[in-house]
């Protein structure tokens, strides 16, 4: 038992390292499956499945460890009876204490009352490491600094007449950093105003949208906001669930409402395509509507919210020219007595604004109307002719298989380690192991006087050194049997992780697009790998 401390400080230690790994292992593979078209566009599958696999040897150097470690634990425990039978039967015969069937079979069926608990005690003291090692994880996260809630301002509707004042506001994303995001930005926008933001790529736009909603921390300045928010990402944001679900985002229905948001975001015909309307279910990241459509939806459900103050990250991006114009149009119509900031590169939605905002670098370098700005600074000259120069399928049901795993899963599995040749040397050592385990004992009953009166009819010392040899033979293949499973299971998870790997970056395009979630897909295969390492 003393024991105990060592093992399980190692395996505590093996088990943080292979989690440490694996947290690499499963970023870079759910990053390249998430990226699989544009590397299968440039034949980069293969290169990049290399370096998983390249990250999968690392890990499985101290899952080597870790095995050899449950499988040394094992074989001292499932020997810990014998062990302990042998220093008893061996003590009394050291000490003169004469052994008799009935004291031999007390105490043989005493320790075997202590077997199974001693059996599962390996068991208990991987799974203490392990979630020793989890628990750490958990509370290295939740002791992270908590998001700071002075960002912004907030201000009683109504209390100003404006409704975004930013004073002297600096900002940045890393903290740690000595070059803030936003730098010495002013702004103040009124109820009702329309403000444009513009500027050429990394200028910091979107990080001003970000530190309105509160999103991005504040070195400096002072941020007040009058009003409920409405932020429409450059990126859809869809929820799994129906069209209608999306839009309503856990508002009740207003039937009116409802039309004249789909309209204005010209749904009205998508849906009429789509085989149930707005009753069609959405995949998880929208993955059977268009990038245009998703645009659409994310925007016809920050109309249906009514906020007061409404922040678009580019939402036209993803839309041609004509919708993109007509729904323009419609949102100045819909908002017109709200406030609206965009950010867009197109020069045509830039003279409906009130107020133009120039970026360059985090800073604002200019502000005012159209025509002022463009006959006053050289900024957004140069990016208006930088702008104006030329320049499916439903996702498948996933497929479950129900009842009784079949005979032919458990027969693939025992041969996908060298044939399944480990198979029956692990049967036939756990076969002689119980062999030996009865023979010692039944060795010591028939060596062992009735009763005390009795005369032996062996020496007092033969049947202890015939009981030691059964029992060393029984440690033996108890040996060779954890060490052969350790192997097998072993094999068998790195043959299944190299197939599935090559699988799955081998299949065509179809494949991706039929599948509901790329990221649920990394972490079930990471999932039933490590049941591969723990259950063997």
């Amino acid at each position: 038992m003393l024991l105990n401390i060592p093992v399980a400080s190692l395996q505590e230690k093996f088990q943080g390292k292979i989690m440490e790994f694996k947290d690499k292992r499963m970023k870079a593979t759910s990053e390249i499956l998430n990226s699989i078209r544009i590397l299968k566009l440039q034949a980069w599958e293969m290169k990049f499945l290399s370096k998983i696999i390249q990250l999968r040897k690392t890990e499985e150097t101290w899952l080597k460890k870790f095995l050899v470690g449950t499988a040394i634990v094992r074989f001292l425990f499932y020997n810990a009876p014998t062990f302990i039978a042998v220093d008893t039967f061996g003590a009394c015969a050291l000490i003169g204490i004469p052994l008799e069937s009935g004291k031999v079979l007390s105490a043989l069926a005493t320790f075997r009352i202590l077997q199974m608990p001693i059996y599962s005690f390996p068991d208990t003291i991987s799974m203490i490491a392990q979630t020793k090692v989890s628990l750490e994880r958990i509370a290295s996260f939740l002791r992270l600094d908590e998001w700071k809630t002075d960002v912004v301002e907030k201000l009683p509707q109504g209390s100003s007449d404006k409704a975004i004042e930013l004073v002297d506001g600096n900002f940045s994303w890393d903290l740690s950093s000595p070059y803030p995001t936003l730098k010495n930005v002013n702004l103040t926008v009124f109820h009702g105003m329309r403000v444009a933001v513009c500027g050429n790529v990394g200028s910091g736009k979107s990080s001003l949208l970000s530190c309105i909603i509160g999103e991005v921390p504040k070195i400096s300045g002072t941020l007040k906001i009058c009003g409920t928010k409405a932020y429409v990402s450059e990126s859809p944001w869809i929820q799994s669930g129906k069209i209608e679900d999306n839009i309503l985002f856990g508002k009740e229905m207003d039937r009116e409402k409802y039309d004249e948001v789909l309209e204005a975001c010209s749904l009205t015909k998508d849906l009429e395509v789509l085989p149930f309307g707005d009753q069609t279910t959405i995949e998880e990241k929208g993955i059977n509507l268009s990038g245009g459509q998703k645009q659409r939806v994310q925007i016809a459900r920050a109309l249906y919210q009514d906020s007061d103050i409404y922040l678009y990250d580019d939402p036209f991006s993803a839309l041609d020219a004509h919708t993109g114009s007509h729904l323009f149009k419609c949102l100045l119509g819909l908002l017109k007595s709200k406030t609206v900031i965009y950010i867009t590169h197109q020069v045509e939605f830039l003279s409906d604004a009130d107020l133009i905002v120039v970026m360059r670098e985090g800073r604002i370098t200019q502000s005012g109307k159209y025509n002022d700005i463009l006959r006053s600074g050289t900024d957004f000259m140069e990016l208006v002719d930088d702008i104006v120069k030329p320049k499916g399928q439903l996702v498948q049901e996933e497929e479950r298989e129900k009842g009784r795993v079949g005979f032919n899963v458990y027969w693939k599995y025992i041969t996908t380690a060298y044939g399944g040749a480990l198979v029956p040397i692990i049967l036939l050592s756990t076969i002689l192991t119980v062999a030996f385990q009865i023979a010692s004992n039944y060795w010591m009953i028939l060596a062992t006087p009735i009763s005390a009166t009795a005369e032996p009819d062996i020496g007092s010392f033969k049947p202890m050194v015939v009981y030691v040899a059964l029992s060393i033979g029984s440690s033996i293949f108890t040996f060779a049997k954890a060490f052969l499973a350790v192997i097998a299971g072993y094999k068998t998870t790195t043959v299944i992780f190299n197939k599935m790997h090559l699988c799955i970056f081998r299949a065509p395009i179809s494949y991706f697009d039929a599948t509901p979630s790329i990221a649920r897909l990394a972490v079930t295969y990471g999932l039933n790998l490590k049941t591969h390492h723990s259950q063997r």
